[in-house]
């Protein structure tokens, strides 16, 4: 059946080569044989519901009119949301994205649409249907570009956390573009945007951008924290009460001046997420919760913020108290990795122990789930750590190939910080290369040069 027919001639013409009535195909339909005869008459325009079951009954897989149904219905008709709308739906429903955002561009110049685009996206954002929501919420931004709305401020803030996935060189570009958008956001969302945004940066080793970014949260939660009953009511669009925020904010300027090497600093930091004599009421059951757990990172952190300070001490200390907190271990581990490269140790017990945590995984706690990017950059950063411990043991083969599975996943997530550590230290060691190690390098290489062909690529570009 030819796709350059109109619906109608379609219909018209699947009727005449089955001979069949209106009435008939009205059974089969379901679709009243006076609307069918209206519809084919030029009379009445098809709804989506009328449309899908013409579809159904004609024998043609859902959708097959979509395109058409754009031009006929859509963009050659009075404008009508009661057609729009549903369209959109079901475009989304069956991943008809292209057929979706072409209706989408079509309708743009009516403004009138902007609102219900952006309700329409933020349904199918929380129904998970997220790439149709990236190209409604990109329409609507498009069409706003101009005004300082909360809308476009909230549409930038879902394309970035929906854009974001293992490429750090994609997600620092996201992480530019969207934090102008920060402060236009409804005071609702912006510790939850803060929260992410910061996760990103650390995740990229930005520390100075993540010290910045956790003031501005300290200073949001404490100003909502002391007015929380002006904005009752609206605690549900957080993901986490007030009171997280506060102390996330404490933790991460702890972990900016650990990452700094002033570890008298950062325990002073550990101090006020660990005893948070701020509250100003009984915390609740959710509050209790989260308190606990920044108690446990408290202690934790203030282990290996010792033994980071050179204190061999600590280090038993430590491994003591993550053995019973599986969240903890994996994390934990990396941070022993580098203790032991930095000052030396011996911790071939300590991996024997933990064997069965080093391999990526989702990683958890009490809370909920840890930031995947910040995962996947600590598990390249693990085994870097764990090639360089066995190169200083002169297992050279061991340690070899874990820099190279080290390079491979930062070539993965596009890390330049991994890549440079890698190449680095396979330089260093390459004279105790196998041939075969040596080839697997020279591949990898390559790899990493087409990525930095790629970014200047861009770079011009822009």
């Amino acid at each position: 059946m030819e796709m350059t027919a109109t619906i109608r001639e379609q219909m018209e013409e699947f009727l005449h080569k089955n001979e069949m009535t209106i009435n008939r195909f009205a059974e089969i339909s379901g679709v009243n044989s006076g609307t069918l005869s209206n519809i084919l008459n030029g009379n009445r325009p098809i709804s989506m519901q009328q449309l899908d079951r013409i579809t159904l009954g004609m024998g043609l897989e859902e959708g097959y009119f979509y395109a058409l149904y754009i031009d006929e219905c859509i963009f050659h008709a009075t404008p009508d949301w009661r057609r729009l709308g549903p369209f959109l739906h079901r475009c989304a429903e069956l991943g008809k994205l292209n057929c979706l955002d072409k209706a989408v561009r079509m309708t743009m110049d009516n403004i009138s649409y902007s609102p219900l685009l952006f309700e329409t996206a933020e349904l199918f954002f929380k129904e998970g249907k997220h790439e149709a929501a990236v190209l409604l919420y990109k329409s609507v931004a498009e069409s706003e570009r101009f005004q300082h709305s909360e809308r476009l401020a909230l549409c930038q803030y879902r394309l970035f956390t929906l854009e974001l996935g293992d490429d750090q060189e994609v997600n620092s570009r996201a992480a530019v573009y969207f934090e102008p958008y920060i402060d236009r956001l409804d005071e609702v969302y912006q510790l939850d945007a803060l929260r992410e945004l910061i996760n990103l940066n650390v995740s990229l080793n930005r520390w100075n951008k993540v010290d910045e970014l956790a003031d501005k949260m300290g200073r949001i939660a404490s100003i909502q924290y002391q007015y929380e009953e002006g904005i009752f009511g609206q605690e549900e669009e957080r993901s986490k009460p007030i009171v997280f925020y506060k102390l996330y904010s404490y933790l991460i300027k702890a972990t900016v001046y650990y990452e700094r090497g002033a570890y008298d600093l950062a325990l002073k930091y550990v101090s006020m997420y660990s005893d948070p004599e701020w509250l100003k009421n009984e915390p609740n059951e959710e509050e209790l919760l989260i308190i606990k757990q920044f108690n446990e990172w408290a202690e934790a952190n203030r282990y290996l913020y010792k033994l980071m300070a050179g204190n061999d001490e600590a280090l038993s200390e430590y491994v003591k108290y993550i053995t019973d907190k599986e969240d903890e271990i994996f994390l934990a581990i990396c941070n022993i990795m580098i203790a032991a490269n930095r000052y030396q140790l011996r911790v071939d017990h300590i991996l024997e122990k933990f064997k069965g945590y080093i391999g990526f995984k989702e990683q958890r706690n009490h809370i909920g789930v840890i930031f995947q990017q910040i995962t996947v950059d600590r598990y390249t950063r693990l085994l870097a750590e764990l090639g360089i411990y066995y190169l200083n043991l002169k297992q050279f083969d061991k340690g070899l190939k874990l820099i190279l599975d080290s390079l491979e996943k930062s070539i993965t997530i596009n890390s330049d910080n991994g890549m440079l550590r890698c190449m680095g230290v396979f330089e260093q060691f390459r004279n105790f290369s196998t041939l075969e190690v040596q080839q697997r390098y020279r591949g990898l290489v390559c790899e990493v040069q087409k990525l930095n062909d790629k970014k200047i690529g861009l770079s011009v570009s822009y």
